[in-house]
């Protein structure tokens, strides 16, 4: 597929240009790590140009192997205090290279991440785990393109302000429901339109956007594209928005579950495979009331018979599970149907647009993360041609006998931990790195004392 020029997107010859012109000073070097979070560093634009586009630069092993609060968690093979956390080697991708449109004089570069000795890929890192199944779908001979929907809730408060009020009784952007509703979101526009904007002029190509259903909640959409690409815009995205919102006084959340009498927000996922410049899940075969061909049956198949295997890539925090309610928008169970928002798989378009979206990723995931589980669960389904169930129609949210989501974060490590497919699609050892991750998440949370315990006990217990 050929795509147009992308708006903000640089070549090195035009991030020479402006640094010589003095329209760019500084360049944001960065990777993400297990959370999805943006980390590097700032370099003086010249000697960005200088050293940093032939040598790249360094970090801290120690980054893929924190919790949130960037303490070192011991028990990781990675990086560990008995190998005195070493540094690894973050090497610019050039074809990311882009104007940060939002911060004056910035460009931004993502990286990938590579061993120090060895110049390979850091198998942990999430860039390379969605790049390892990339490789394994052009093995096939296809190509993956993607699209992510985030959905956020924006507040009136600023970030330090909900920070010192311990993110209680913030007060939401919107007083009533405003899904698709204009006047409600006119409100808001001076944000949305800033994010809009800045996301056109920074390489992430804008679709629209428009309010959810929640109070303050909304969702903007971007181009599909191929999906390490996807991926790359998804993270620059969110950076793009927090930024603008903090500068602006404001907030906004990207958790999978605010409150809990507030609809969740998601990160919903569309993807197709594609193969010689045409969408491979095209075809005449009448699948229901799909016609598609094997390679998108088959992938079908694959992607919802390993959501048990890979569960936490695509719910990766203890607050991610809160999100599966029942006629809340977001699924609960097991099942795919054609065009229907009670499904955890929907089918949609027909054709050239013909694609999956999967429903059960939070916008907490990290996109590297969700994506390659798809990929990897997809193409097995193709190598082993896995069947899905019968279309399903009608309210899922009613079908009691189907399979359900994992409800907590520990029973999705339970099946992440005994799963051969997770080992195999992935390594053994990513799947162990990983499993220390989430299981550090679920016991930090399980060592926490609540709001919700205190309101509870603290008198009449």
């Amino acid at each position: 597929m050929s795509e147009k020029p992308i708006r903000g997107m640089l070549t090195l010859d035009q991030l020479k240009q402006k640094v010589a012109a003095e329209e760019i000073e500084t360049v944001v070097v960065a990777f993400t790590d297990h959370y999805g979070r943006l980390t590097g560093k700032r370099f003086d634009a010249e000697f960005f140009l200088e050293s940093a586009v032939e040598d790249g630069t360094h970090g801290c092993d120690y980054l893929l192997t924190t919790d949130m609060e960037l303490e070192p968690v011991p028990g990781y093979k990675l990086a560990n205090w008995e190998l005195g956390y070493g540094d690894f080697h973050l090497v610019p991708d050039m074809s990311t290279l882009r104007e940060a449109s939002w911060l004056p004089g910035t460009a931004i570069v993502l990286c990938d991440v590579e061993n120090d000795k060895t110049h390979d890929y850091v198998a942990e890192a999430p860039r390379s785990i969605l790049r390892k199944q990339l490789g394994a779908a052009a093995e096939l001979g296809y190509d993956c393109f993607a699209a992510s929907e985030l959905e956020y809730y924006l507040f009136e408060n600023n970030y330090r302000e909900a920070f010192d009020a311990h993110y209680q009784d913030l007060k939401p952007r919107g007083w009533y429901l405003e899904d698709y509703q204009i006047l409600q979101s006119t409100r808001i526009e001076d944000f949305t339109a800033a994010a809009r904007r800045h996301l056109k002029h920074s390489g992430v190509p804008v679709e629209n956007s428009k309010g959810e259903w929640g109070l303050g909640q909304h969702e903007l959409n971007v181009r599909y594209a191929q999906a390490l690409t996807m991926a790359d815009r998804h993270i620059v995205l969110k950076q793009c928005m927090k930024e603008i919102a903090d500068r602006m006084g404001i907030s906004l959340t990207f958790m999978a579950k605010f409150h809990a009498e507030r609809a969740g927000s998601s990160c919903h996922i569309h993807l197709s495979l594609w193969q010689d410049g045409e969408n491979a899940f095209a075809g005449d075969q009448q699948f229901g009331p799909v016609a598609g061909s094997d390679a998108f049956r088959w992938f079908l198949g694959g992607w919802m018979a390993h959501v048990p295997d890979v569960m936490p890539f695509y719910a990766p925090t203890v607050n991610s599970y809160k999100r599966y309610v029942d006629a809340s928008w977001a699924p609960t169970r097991l099942a795919w149907s054609y065009d229907n928002r009670t499904a955890g798989f929907r089918v949609v378009g027909k054709g050239s647009s013909l694609r999956i979206e999967c429903r059960i990723p939070g916008a907490d995931c990290n996109p590297y993360l969700a994506f390659a589980a798809a990929l990897a669960s997809g193409l097995d389904g193709i190598r082993n041609q896995i069947e899905p169930p019968e279309i399903f129609e009608g309210d899922i949210y009613a079908a009691k006998h189907l399979p359900r989501v994992p409800y907590t974060l520990t029973q999705a490590i339970e099946q992440f931990e005994q799963s051969e497919f997770a080992k195999t699609a992935f390594g053994e050892d990513v799947v162990a790195h990983y499993l220390h991750f989430f299981k550090k998440e679920q016991e930090a949370f399980d060592q926490s004392v609540t709001d919700w315990e205190r309101k509870r006990y603290f008198e009449r217990i």
